[in-house]
């Protein structure tokens, strides 16, 4: 929550416009990655699933959204061949396995944050 209200702090007094707008946009950025993310497993593309989780993992470090960053910064390993915790390389087929169920995590962990983000920016009725 500390880089997210650090963005937060950028608004106008009388407005949140500024970050709504890059947080809706994370929005459609995640969404469109996940769908790339998908055909490019699909594909068994290790490379464009590399960048794509390279490119997820900022996006996500900017709002403060951790567990999606540290979920796309395994995917950007694993699509290199390298299991960073386990401080091994990995063969394509059980980097494209983790890489799967790593992405059916992040989507959870996206959706998560997501709902909590939204929430931020609903007006609360007395």
């Amino acid at each position: 929550m500390e880089t997210f209200q650090q963005i937060r702090e950028l608004d106008d007094e009388e407005s949140d416009e500024f970050s709504r707008e890059m947080v809706y946009a994370f929005f459609t950025q995640a969404e469109d990655t996940f769908k790339s993310m998908d055909g490019a497993l699909y594909n068994k593309d290790l490379a464009e699933l590399s960048s794509l989780g390279h490119f997820l993992k900022g996006s996500s470090a900017a709002l403060g959204v951790r567990k999606v960053q540290n979920s796309c910064e395994k995917i950007q390993h694993y699509g290199k061949l390298r299991d960073e915790e386990a401080g091994t390389n990995l063969k394509p087929e059980e980097a494209l396995k983790s890489i799967g169920s790593l992405l059916v995590q992040v989507k959870k962990e996206y959706l998560a944050a997501e709902r909590l983000l939204k929430k931020l920016y609903t007006p609360h009725t007395p």
